[in-house]
């Protein structure tokens, strides 16, 4: 008897000698991602008329983070990043994706690359169920041969903005299709992502919100409408976390793709939209607001690329927080998620972010890598001019592709963009566009063939785009020739390049070692064909 205590007392003993993280169940993964909602959408972020409880409630619940940035200001682009940890421009996805023939004329493929590393796969690896409700928008509607959602690492879906095989999901199914998945999975760990179509155009608000909100003028009306709509969203999924005895074990994420839409002048009731197939009000009811910050969608000002981002993750993110000082990005989200649910990188992942878990459990921290932003579609004054953007600590250049335009601040100082500082800080301007035309050299010129849709690109709609190329191949301005570059620098011809053989074949150019790493996709210190030839393939 007095053995048996004895090796009882051990068990207690060696039991609490064990990390708490090893005892635990993994963690659930809850993100929810809305569509074109501004930083200032939220009550809790000081909004005079809208009301978001929901979020409301989760912000006390977690940690309100102030300087979260997504990776580009349109919302294919914003969601690769979100998706992959690598900056949307590795894979030439710089605006959204649209027509085969809007996507040519681009330089973009038809979709994300398949073998692009996810979170969801990641997780589906671990052993987690994973799942996808509501927009994709990581190829469009009309594109015959898309991948499903099951190719990037998800167990479940139901999209809209898929493939054209793909059915479309009914807009107001996202938070039903979530509450539905986590019940049938509380007993075990999941990944989801609840992407919503609040505030995207057409604004589709329910008969509900729109009562609520009749004592408002039109405008306000239908905004404050669609903003509930999405709140309430958000709250069926908390419910549904609390009622399934899992939200002490969850981290549920909230952010937004971009920044809010411009007002327009078109009300466009009952005019369908091309993309979600739905018809609803027209941009004149776009009156999202940014918080004060400059610019808004389509702009790499902070108005188009700062956006909220709250989290909750009960005994590890403070309850009630505001996180003014971190500087976290949509990059950023992979590779903190899977270290927060003990998730090993595979060893070839070389990713753009950072893993910031450090911040989610309170902690204020600095990170230590630069952000590139590209920008290929609107461009014009005021905001809209930028092509490129570099941030690195608290200094945000802003750029046109030949530098003849450039913008500095300091956003600690300035987080409204107000004072260009550029002409009394010439040295840190040239640092940082060095930065910027570094980072440019290391991205694809051209989209990669097996991403790009044989059949919509063989017949080019209307006849138009008569430079197209032959199916399957990129009809855009022709890359440098790599593979010629490869040979002559590859001189013992053993096909590998070393750093050595690098810097000789590259002879004066800048920062070749910091380039020679970035395609050094394997860390292995040499560069393969494939690696220099298709920089951007991970």
């Amino acid at each position: 008897m007095k053995f048996l205590s004895a090796l009882a007392l051990l068990f207690s003993i060696a039991a609490s000698s064990v990390p708490h993280s090893t005892l635990a169940a993994p963690p659930n993964v809850v993100f929810i991602f809305a569509d074109d909602w501004g930083w200032g959408d939220l009550s809790s972020h000081g909004h005079p008329w809208l009301k978001t409880p929901h979020l409301d409630r989760l912000a006390r619940e977690g940690t309100d983070f102030h300087q979260f940035n997504v990776l580009n200001p349109v919302c294919s682009p914003s969601r690769t990043a979100a998706m992959t940890g690598h900056f949307p421009a590795r894979y030439t996805i710089h605006q959204h994706f649209a027509t085969p023939e809007q996507n040519l004329e681009r330089a973009m493929p038809d979709w994300l690359d398949p073998k692009a590393p996810t979170a969801a796969r990641f997780f589906q690896q671990a052993g987690y169920r994973t799942a996808h409700f509501g927009k994709w928008h990581l190829t469009s509607r009309n594109i015959h041969g898309a991948p499903t959602p099951t190719a990037y690492g998800f167990d479940e879906f139901d999209i809209f903005n898929g493939g054209a095989e793909v059915p479309s999901a009914d807009l107001h199914a996202t938070p039903d299709n979530a509450v539905k998945f986590i019940r049938a999975n509380k007993d075990r760990p999941f990944f989801l992502n609840v992407w919503l179509h609040e505030s995207h155009l057409p604004h589709v608000p329910t008969k509900a919100a729109l009562e609520k909100w009749k004592h408002l003028d039109e405008q306000q009306r239908v905004y404050a409408a669609v903003i509930t709509d999405g709140d309430n969203a958000v709250g069926r999924v908390l419910d549904a976390l609390r009622d399934a005895g899992v939200e002490q074990n969850t981290i549920v994420l909230f952010s937004s793709d971009n920044g809010p839409e411009s007002t327009g002048t078109d009300k466009g009731k009952g005019k369908l939209d091309a993309e979600t197939g739905e018809s609803g009000y027209g941009g004149y009811y776009s009156i999202g607001s940014t918080g004060g910050l400059r610019g808004r969608k389509r702009s790499l000002f902070e108005g188009g690329v700062r956006v909220p981002f709250i989290v909750r993750w009960p005994g590890h993110t403070p309850a009630g927080a505001t996180n003014r000082t971190t500087v976290f990005t949509a990059v950023d989200l992979l590779p903190t998620l899977c270290a927060a649910a003990g998730i090993a990188l595979p060893a070839n992942y070389r990713g753009d972010g950072e893993n910031l878990l450090a911040a989610l459990n309170g902690k204020s921290i600095a990170r230590t890598r630069p952000i590139f932003w590209e920008w290929t579609g609107k461009k014009v004054d005021p905001d809209w001019w930028p092509r490129l953007a570099v941030r690195d600590g608290e200094w945000k250049l802003l750029l046109t592709d030949d530098a003849t335009r450039v913008a500095l601040h300091r956003l600690d100082g300035d987080r409204t963009e107000a004072n260009d500082v550029a002409k009394s800080h010439p040295d840190i301007v040239a640092r940082l566009t060095r930065l910027a035309f570094d980072w440019k050299a290391t991205l694809p010129a051209q989209p990669d063939p097996a991403c790009i849709s044989a059949a919509d690109r063989a017949a080019p709609p209307n006849g138009r785009n008569k430079a197209a190329a032959p199916a399957g191949q990129p009809a855009t301005k022709a890359a440098p020739d790599r593979a010629k570059a490869f040979e002559r620098m590859d001189t013992n011809h053993d096909g590998v390049l070393t750093l050595e053989e690098y810097k000789a074949g590259m002879k004066d150019a800048a920062n070749l070692e910091q380039r020679f790493k970035n395609f050094d996709q394997n860390g292995d210190g040499k560069l393969s064909r494939g690696e220099f030839v298709t920089p951007a393939k991970k």
